[in-house]
């Protein structure tokens, strides 16, 4: 379809913002479904800048990707957020609404729903998440919209599992906590989500014992795969990227910024691997 509007933007915030591969994704989304007015790019904004970049933002933007460091503050900047963001304190996106205000919501975690139930996991799973920081936040999240009641927590921090607890309690899950001396005993679950830094989690994939039919997503995508990843792959197990939520999340995103539903997964999804590649 041809579109008839006024220019419109969008873009995704984030320090460092360079490598981010959004932009890709959503313009070849923009042009699959002819917002040939949209443009999508990229903003280098710390934490102190948001607030003033958002308020000085003009009519013609629909809304923003947000990435680290931005999920927490993006959520205050907000006059109305999604349960699911605020249940777990962090907003994605920032979505403009008719009478120029905010609308913060989360689309990690239907992002990260759909990686898993599309890798074969079935509902009310046991799961095993990796690290306390936002994204195990989100993790948390998709257990909970899973079915998990009780989720294993990994961390290498003490202080990281207590700092998830007002967000476990926000979505109705338990929490059990695990020293990271003993992380490889908590991979006897239907689900690992890994949210550790690049190479935080490497030791691991020798020392874990993988059962059958576990489904592990590694939310890191460069470099890729990672020895988690790959020593998962060895055993045949399904594995999910951080590139598969990446496009998970846009999906989510590119309909809340443009109205079109569904969003163009085919075109957003060919770009994405394309660039990826090339990467």
């Amino acid at each position: 379809m041809q579109s008839t509007e006024r220019a419109r933007r969008a873009a995704v915030c984030g320090k460092p913002i360079g490598h981010s591969l959004s932009p890709v994704i959503h313009t070849a989304g923009f042009a699959a479904a002819g917002l040939l007015t949209w443009t999508y790019t990229a903003i280098e904004c710390a934490e102190a800048e948001l607030p003033g970049l958002v308020a000085g933002l003009g009519p013609e933007w629909a809304g923003l990707s947000l990435t680290m460091p931005l999920k927490e503050v993006a959520l205050t900047l907000a006059a109305a957020a999604s349960p699911v963001a605020t249940a777990i304190g962090a907003a994605n996106t920032l979505v403009r609404r008719p009478d120029g205000t905010w609308f913060a919501d989360n689309t990690d975690v239907p992002g990260m729903v759909r990686v898993l139930g599309d890798a074969g996991l079935a509902p009310g799973p046991s799961v095993t998440v990796l690290g306390g920081g936002g994204t195990a936040r989100a993790a948390l999240a998709a257990a909970a919209q899973l079915g998990a009641a009780d989720v294993t927590v990994v961390t290498r921090r003490p202080e990281a599992r207590e700092e998830l607890a007002p967000a476990a309690a926000a979505l109705g899950v338990t929490i059990t906590g695990v020293e990271w001396a003993d992380a490889p005993a908590a991979f006897d679950a239907d689900a690992v989500i890994s949210t550790v830094p690049k190479g935080a989690a490497d030791a691991l994939a020798t020392a874990v014992k993988w059962r059958p039919g576990t489904v592990l997503f590694d939310a890191i995508y460069d470099p890729w795969p990672t020895p988690l990843a790959a020593a998962a792959a060895d055993h045949g197990l399904p594995v999910v990227s951080g590139l598969d939520l990446l496009l998970a999340q846009a999906l989510g995103q590119f309909e809340q910024f443009t109205g079109v539903r569904p969003a163009p997964e085919a075109a957003m999804r060919a770009a994405l691997t394309a660039a990826s590649a090339v990467g």
